[in-house]
């Protein structure tokens, strides 16, 4: 037996995140070699096996040569949100071609914004591209370039998509909610705190992308990754303040509070044109990817209690 097929698979994540860091973790747990492309070259609470390299993703010839000899790819890196319309494509363009250019596997990490405001109509993976928002448009013009990629064979490629996720070490909504609870203050919601909406558990998201890199029937497919029956703004805080042990207050947003803050916050200004979301049904159908994998959410609850106990355990984040 030769030396080399003693070598695990090397699979390859691009973005150190909190969908990243995840997807990383499952893979040395399924016996992976994981290497994490960011910017900076480092990472914490990874597993000591993961290769962290400092590169430049929107160079294509370095995703070429990071990508070498790689079974699979995963795209987890995205600009800062206010970027997306005039950065994203280049940077996801990148990586597609330098897996294809070592005719790697790609995976995905994707958001249901290019299916635009569903009317509260259930979210599958059938449902048009409909996007009237600037960041949906992009989302959709990304998307189908993958698509278009694996349909005329360049490529082999998988989506996966998930609703607002949430969970320790997430940088974006969580602080928004489980670490301003923590330190007693109001938490700040937007549009009808009474409409159902699915929540996903970025730990379940990253799960869910390295189930996909290491399955040859995701390929070809978009895949909505499995997360729990619907709550609404007002039950998840809730749920948080049981938790922590104490009622949690909340601030309600709408478009003309959200128009103001934007004049002096970069983030909040992109947040108006997604207020659909927020503002009636917003549930997406993940019966595909648990009939086909057999896979299931962790129990809302439980994440939830994982969540606080991270951000109790790091009060700065």
């Amino acid at each position: 037996m030769s030396t080399s097929s003693l070598t695990p698979e090397l699979h390859v994540i691009f973005g150190s995140g909190v969908l990243g860091k995840n997807a990383a973790r499952e893979l040395v747990r399924l016996g992976k070699r994981v290497r994490i492309v960011n910017r900076s070259g480092h990472a914490a609470d990874l597993p000591t096996a993961v290769e962290i390299v400092k590169a430049d993703a929107n160079d294509l010839a370095q995703t070429r040569q990071l990508t070498a000899d790689a079974t699979a790819v995963y795209q987890c890196a995205q600009p800062a949100y206010y970027e997306w319309v005039t950065k994203f494509p280049a940077l996801q363009s990148a990586i597609l071609e330098g897996a294809i250019s070592n005719n790697a596997k790609l995976i995905v990490a994707d958001n249901l914004y290019m299916y635009g405001d569903p009317g509260g109509k259930l979210i599958s993976e059938t449902l048009p591209y409909a996007a009237h928002t600037s960041k949906g448009k992009v989302r959709a013009q990304m998307a189908q370039a993958l698509i278009d990629a694996h349909a005329q064979g360049r490529g082999r490629v998988a989506i996966a998509r998930a609703s607002n996720f949430f969970g320790p070490e997430d940088s974006a909504l969580s602080p928004q909610l489980f670490g301003v609870a923590l330190k007693g203050r109001p938490v700040n919601l937007m549009g009808r705190v009474d409409q159902p909406h699915t929540w996903s558990y970025a730990p379940d998201f990253g799960r869910a992308l390295a189930l996909l890199g290491t399955h040859a029937e995701a390929l070809g497919e978009i895949w909505h990754i499995p997360s729990n029956p619907p709550v609404t703004q007002a039950e998840f805080v809730q749920m948080i303040g049981e938790e922590i042990g104490q009622p949690v207050q909340r601030r309600v947003a709408g478009k003309v509070i959200l128009r103001t803050l934007g004049l002096f916050n970069a983030t909040l200004r992109e947040m108006p044109e997604m207020l659909y979301e927020w503002e009636k049904p917003f549930v997406m159908d993940d019966s595909k990817f648990r009939r086909t994998f057999g896979t299931e959410p962790t129990p809302l609850r439980q994440a939830i209690r994982e969540t606080v106990a991270w951000f109790r355990a790091h009060p700065a984040a």
